[in-house]
């Protein structure tokens, strides 16, 4: 469905070729200077939760339900 989609907004009557694929795909991708990328994230609550009280820091959670894309 994807392609489809990209295939219709960029005109293309035969689909994307592989150098296109491979450039929309570098195009899409967050760079790697990014700031949030340093961060040292924890999948592990209790972790996190440990490490907040050792450190005397606060804790970010990030909680969500559903498609992160908000399609239902």
């Amino acid at each position: 469905m994807m392609v489809l989609l990209l295939t219709a907004l960029l005109g293309v009557q035969q689909g994307l070729s592989d150098s296109d694929c491979t450039k929309l795909h570098a195009s899409l991708k967050p760079p790697t200077a990014e700031l949030w990328r340093d961060i040292p994230w924890k999948v592990s609550l209790l972790e996190a939760q440990n490490q907040a009280a050792k450190e005397k820091k606060p804790l970010f959670i990030w909680s969500m339900d559903g498609n992160p894309l908000g399609c239902g």
